[in-house]
């Protein structure tokens, strides 16, 4: 078992982030003061995963998922090549249903996501508060401003190997194989993370949670639960597909974007724009006809659909179905993984374009051994 991290490294930690508060403003400073508070809880409130296995006070249900990451965990070292580094070895019990809430935000007449910077991983595109309330006050103030915004749960995040993440009560009781996707997300970006393209950092991880998830279903012999997925998937494929082509529309809604936006020009945009959005609705209504009353996206398309709302599901999917082609066409994720490797390399209109990504031939794969 992977010991804790030390206290100097926890000490480092502490400091990276108070000499990023002391170089910041005013706001910044409130930002990563609770980012650094919200941290703080997760490390102080964790719990030994095997004490809490051994201990006969621990709730059977949760007993059964903690002996489940175990063999979550093997399977993304040993077949996915994704060392945990000491993650997930603690469980920590939050009373709340989501860690932190991300902000999200794009132009009113742009499908550009507005980037925050932040120390070590660059410019991303989302902020994230550990309390919903602090999201939602700087949601508004960038709304007042007149951005498109987004404020959406997140049930587990990772710190790149800066903590050994926790197991956390937000996602523990997931699915087997949405918990499996999960883990193999959060751990894929420690493996990989190019900095300031969350783009690329966020299909690059659906991509292996996926692919890992059914292999994993595969290696259990879950048939059942496999099938159960791909329908799953499907559904999931189609919904994303609906959600690209509508971007896709709006960006050329967008080709001419008012500075004012009072002006009969930004009128128009705003009309034409709810025109796109309705639409889009309108036909996922009769994608969901088809989905034997699944209803699993209802309510993300039920709120008054945005720019922001809208690249959050780009951002993970628009690259993912390339990468995922990539694995399938590697023979072996280590092999993947160099491929990625000279992928993230390229500059981002070339990193962002498929069909600019070298081919396999071009791309030079070190022997194993």
């Amino acid at each position: 078992m992977t010991l804790l991290p030390t206290r100097s490294a926890l000490i480092r930690s502490c400091l990276t982030i108070l000499l990023a508060m002391l170089a910041s403003g005013c706001e910044s400073t409130r930002f990563y003061s609770q980012a650094a508070k919200g941290q703080w809880e997760l490390i102080t409130r964790k719990c030994s995963v095997e004490k809490l296995i051994d201990s006969p006070e621990t709730e059977p249900r949760l007993k059964d998922r903690l002996l489940l990451t175990r063999d979550i965990l093997r399977f993304a070292e040993e077949e996915l090549r994704l060392p945990h580094c000491g993650s997930y070895q603690k469980y920590t019990q939050l009373d709340r249903p989501y860690v932190v809430w991300n902000v999200y935000a794009a132009p009113e007449f742009s499908v550009e996501d507005k980037e925050w910077w932040y120390p070590f991983v660059g410019s991303l595109s989302y902020r994230g508060y550990f309390s919903r309330e602090s999201a939602v006050r700087y949601a508004e103030r960038l709304e007042a401003k007149g951005f498109d915004v987004y404020v959406g749960g997140i049930a587990a995040y990772s710190t790149l190997g800066f903590f050994n993440d926790p197991l956390l009560s937000t996602f523990i009781h997931d699915h087997p194989a949405e918990l499996a996707e999960l883990i193999f997300h959060e751990l894929a970006h420690s493996k990989k993370f190019k900095k300031s393209d969350t783009d690329f950092n966020e299909a690059f991880a659906t991509a292996v949670a996926e692919e890992g998830a059914r292999l994993w279903l595969k290696q259990r012999g879950d048939l059942t639960a496999l099938r159960q997925y791909e329908t799953a998937k499907a559904r999931q494929k189609q919904f994303v597909e609906l959600i690209i082509e509508t971007k896709e529309q709006l960006e050329t809604l967008f080709v001419v974007s008012p500075k004012d936006p009072d002006t009969p020009l930004a009128r128009d945009l705003r009309k034409k724009k709810a025109e796109v959005i309705l639409a889009m609705k309108g036909r996922y209504l009769e994608l969901k006809a088809s989905w034997d009353g699944y209803d699993g996206f209802d309510r993300w398309m039920s709120m008054e659909v945005n720019n922001a709302q809208i690249n959050t599901v780009t951002t993970y999917y628009e690259l993912a179905p390339a990468l995922t082609t990539l694995i399938r066409d590697s023979g072996s994720f280590a092999e993947f993984y160099e491929r990625v490797e000279t992928i993230s390399s390229l500059p981002e209109e070339q990193r962002h374009d498929p069909a600019k990504w070298p081919s396999h031939d071009e791309i030079r794969i070190t022997p194993a051994g």
